[in-house]
């Protein structure tokens, strides 16, 4: 049995028993056979040759040399007239499963150019959704009645940041908030005494 065999063997097996007599073997083989052997393999995957050779590249500013295959299809297709060349598309089409890709270029040629007053015409116009309520002026004379309006109407505000509020007039009193909810902001706050303006 050759060393390599049997400690390969040795390596795979699982019982200790088996292990010290398989070892014991190729100590004994060992030191019994001084010349060595030697053992035949067959190439590894990587190691096996292509028999193919390799395609030869043509180097820069040289012209390809095409097969004569491509070299008579090109021929025979020049020949064709342009009917007959969209039937060839069409029909490699369905025999490759090809999808039908809308060509950029060709669409940008075959529609003209719209006249920029129809697409200002066409366009929707934007309908204001949200709404800004600022605070410009107040009166003196109301300035109380309008802190503790402000206290009411504004969550989390109590009455020293609502006076600041108030005494640092002009400034926003909400914004990105509906219509009718600015108008009725701007009502109240007008009724205490403040002039408000909504955009």
């Amino acid at each position: 049995m050759s060393v390599f065999i049997t400690r390969r063997i040795l390596a795979l097996s699982s019982s200790f028993q088996v292990r010290s007599q398989l070892w014991k073997q190729c100590q004994c083989a060992s030191y019994s056979n001084t010349t060595p052997q030697v053992v035949k393999r067959g190439p590894t995957p990587l190691e096996q040759v292509n028999e193919e050779p390799l395609p030869v590249t043509t180097p820069t500013g040289e012209s390809k040399v095409y097969e004569p295959k491509i070299v008579k299809l090109v021929d025979e297709i020049s020949q064709l007239t342009l009917l007959q060349v969209a039937d060839l598309n069409e029909l490699l089409k369905k025999t490759l499963n090809i999808p039908d890709a809308p060509m950029m270029g060709a669409m940008a040629f075959a529609a003209p150019a719209a006249p920029a007053e129809e697409e200002e015409a066409a366009a929707p116009q934007k309908v204001q959704t949200s709404f800004t309520l600022k605070l410009m002026k107040f009166d003196e004379a109301k300035k109380v009645a309008l802190i503790k309006e402000c206290k009411s109407l504004l969550e989390g505000m109590n009455l020293v940041q609502a006076k600041k509020f108030v005494e640092s007039a002009p400034c926003v009193v909400k914004a990105d908030i509906p219509k009718d909810e600015a108008e009725k902001l701007q009502k109240a706050l007008e009724a205490a005494g403040g002039t408000c303006e909504v955009s």
